[in-house]
């Protein structure tokens, strides 16, 4: 289902952000130089914003941002494609956002006492990261790992919708997303591993074990 969404959600996208990356590529600027702009602002709505308790501000402000992740890959292919180092520094850049979101949602939880939110939000940067090295080292070592119901889009949709409706006043509305969050992203490494290992069985030599 998860899949579902992202590819129709990405396909309206598409017919709004191919006019805008038409104009940058137009007047000069590189689809790294979008990357990086991205997570800049990303940065500036965590730990400008989020961090310090404005989260429905810093919720949306992070959302037009990550978009960028959208933007500079259709850049990247109006241009003739990634380079290596364009998909080195995209994936490098989606860390770094990504874990200033929720040190930034960790930061703020503490400074209202809440323990289990912060605990939430540490699992959640944990597993994350988890979730993108398993694929990373995955398709390293020539396989694939396109699989999981919690990727990137789907971890940011979660934690921005619980901020907003606790920015609302929603009391625990973020606790409770963070908690699910942590749930679907760990199971998203079992189903990545599990994915791997049946490719790894199907690729071993007879006679191995």
């Amino acid at each position: 289902m998860a899949k579902i969404f992202q590819v129709s959600a990405r396909a309206g996208m598409t017919r709004v952000v191919e006019p805008i990356a038409r104009a940058l590529l137009r007047a000069g600027v590189t689809p790294n130089a979008v990357t990086v702009a991205g997570t800049v602002g990303v940065l500036i709505g965590a730990l400008g914003f989020g961090a310090r308790g404005h989260l429905v501000a810093g919720a949306l402000i992070v959302t037009v941002f990550a978009l960028t992740d959208l933007l500079d890959g259709t850049m990247a292919r109006m241009s003739g494609g990634s380079t290596r180092f364009g998909a080195f520094l995209d994936s490098s850049m989606d860390r770094v956002a990504d874990s200033a979101v929720f040190g930034a949602v960790a930061y703020w939880l503490a400074t209202q006492g809440d323990h289990s939110g912060v605990a939430a939000a540490l699992l959640c940067l944990a597993a994350g990261a988890l979730v993108s090295y398993v694929k990373a080292r995955a398709e390293g070592l020539g396989m694939t790992c396109n699989v999981g119901i919690a990727e990137r889009t789907e971890r940011l949709l979660i934690v921005g919708v619980g901020g907003i409706l606790t920015g609302v006043g929603v009391e625990r509305a973020l606790e409770i997303a963070l908690w699910l969050l942590a749930a679907v992203s760990i199971f998203t490494v079992g189903q990545r591993m599990a994915h791997v290992y049946r490719q790894a069985q199907q690729l071993q030599p007879d006679g191995q074990a």
